[in-house]
Formats: C-alpha cells, structure tokens, sequence
C-alpha cells in the first residue's frame, strides 16, 4: 500500500466528518488546487483506503426497530466460508465478522421487531447446516457512531 502523507491525512480527516463536503471547499481548506484534491481522493480510492461513499440510512426510518448482535457457534470454525454462504442470502444481516473468543461468528442483525428477529433465529439461522448454537444481544441504543479516528502532524 502506498505511504499516506499529510495532505492526504488532513483529506481523510475532512471526508470522515463530511463525505458529501465539495472538493473545492477541501482544496480551499488544505491550500491546494480542486484538481490536486480530486487526484488524492481518486488515487485513495484506488488503493483501497477510501473503500466507499455510501449514505447511512436510519433502518427505524423503514420499520426495522429492533438492532441484535448475534454470536454464532458452529461445529467446526473451517465451515465459516460455506455458513457465510447462507448468511449472505439473508438481507436483515448488514454485517458478518470471523471472531475469536466465545463465538466462532457474530453478525449485526435489524428486524422489524421480535417475532421476526425469533423467525430469523428459529427458521432461518439456526437451520444453516454446521450452526451449532446462537446467543442474540439486543442494541437499546446506539451511543457512538463514527469512523476511525485520523491522526494528523501538527503544522
């Protein structure tokens, strides 16, 4: 990966805050060209560090109120690949991470309320060939939501 230096820190450090923020108002900013932006923010894009530009939308604000971590347990940890096969076909499940600790898996799930999240655990989770056991942690509130922080050098 190539070295990121300090204009491309403080670029970082702008997008985190405000990705819809105008390359000029970043150029004016970090005291360079619009164009100089637009090529670090490309070349960023393209070496994997800026890996997207999506909108957060609020899944409360399309019915799904209930938010659950779920820690997955499966008979053996080298079935992980073929039960992320099944979990990817499941659209409630908006992330999946291969874990240490007490669970081989654990997912972040939204369902419109607790008769469908029991649905998705009875009939969709736990019937997936090697799930061997589910523990379900529901969100009551989301306090912190941001990106990683960015450290700049002083000037």
């Amino acid at each position: 990966m190539e070295k990121i230096d300090k204009l491309d820190k403080k670029i970082l450090a702008i997008l985190s805050q405000n990705a819809r923020i105008p390359f000029k108002d970043i150029a004016e900013e970090c005291n360079v060209s619009r164009a100089a932006i637009h090529q670090r923010v490309q070349r960023l894009t393209d070496n994997g560090v800026i890996t997207g530009s999506n909108f957060d939308i609020n899944p409360k604000s399309l019915g799904y109120s209930t938010c659950t971590y779920i820690g997955i347990n499966l008979e053996r940890g080298s079935m992980y690949r073929k039960v992320v096969e099944h979990l990817v076909n499941i659209p409630e499940i908006v992330e999946c991470h291969y874990t240490t600790g007490p669970y081989t898996m654990l997912i972040k799930v939204y369902a419109r309320d607790n008769e469908q999240l029991m649905d998705l655990l009875n009939n969709q989770l736990q019937g997936i060939p090697g799930v061997v056991s589910t523990e379900t942690l529901i969100s009551l509130e989301q306090s912190i939501k941001r990106e990683i922080p960015i450290e700049q050098e002083e000037e």
